[in-house]
């Protein structure tokens, strides 16, 4: 834990149970762990997760046109222990030098699914260069031929085991972190905690298929096409 237990937990409901510690709000929802962070994850959080070899990363928005008219809304991270940090950034000037640290951290893989929408609020918002990441939308793309479904639901499904409810996903996430739903959470959760065993099972089909390489080029290429999205070029360029 990141520092000292507040005596007795707090039953809400036989599903929910909150634990306060120091700036922190520990929340157990369906067997997930979530810690929920105010304007920036706790300096020991962040050292905590930066320990970690890779980590799930996810964003919500207040809306799919990111940054031209929507903002970014939380921020979440996960160990891939089903675990899940939740960080809802000062929309007034989204200072988070804690999440920042986690971000350009080259030693940690950061695995996201369409990391184009995710890298593009991040680094346009919190003014950082996300470094290391792997995108489980584009190796799906690269290896899983054999299916024109690539959402995260898709995944999940095929490595998992879970179905996902994805009608969340155009829920009002500017709502004050305290006012956000156990269903809110729990979606938003559900955006990393599956992906760790997601991308180890994809690395291995991009090996088998001989199409690792053409997925790191792939992804070399990522950083570029985020800054045609913000310079408005939104059409394949490279199209007839």
């Amino acid at each position: 834990m990141f520092a000292n237990e507040s005596p007795g937990p707090k039953n809400c409901d036989n599903s929910l149970i909150i634990l306060h510690f120091d700036n922190t709000l520990y929340i157990k929802l369906s067997m997930t762990k979530i810690y929920k962070f105010q304007d920036d994850i706790s300096a020991e959080a962040s050292k905590e997760l930066q320990k970690s070899p890779s980590l799930a990363i996810d964003t919500e928005g207040s809306g799919l046109q990111i940054p031209h008219r929507d903002k970014l809304s939380l921020v979440q991270f996960s160990t891939g222990n089903n675990d899940a940090y939740i960080i809802q950034p000062n929309r007034k000037n989204y200072k988070a030098p804690n999440i920042v640290k986690i971000l350009e951290n080259e030693k940690i893989t950061k695995i996201g699914h369409y990391l184009r929408y995710d890298i593009s609020g991040l680094e346009y918002f919190l003014k950082c260069d996300v470094k290391n990441i792997f995108d489980t939308k584009i190796a799906s793309k690269l290896c899983r031929t054999y299916s024109q479904n690539h959402g995260l639901k898709d995944l999940v499904s095929e490595f998992c085991g879970k179905k996902l409810d994805k009608k969340l996903g155009s829920s009002d996430w500017n709502k004050n972190l305290e006012e956000l739903t156990d269903a809110q959470l729990q979606y938003c959760s559900n955006d990393v905690i599956y992906l760790h065993k997601i991308s180890a099972a994809l690395k291995k089909m991009l090996i088998r298929e001989n199409r690792l390489e053409l997925y790191e080029n792939s992804i070399k290429f990522l950083k570029t096409r985020i800054k045609l999205d913000q310079s408005g070029f939104t059409e394949d360029i490279f199209q007839h």
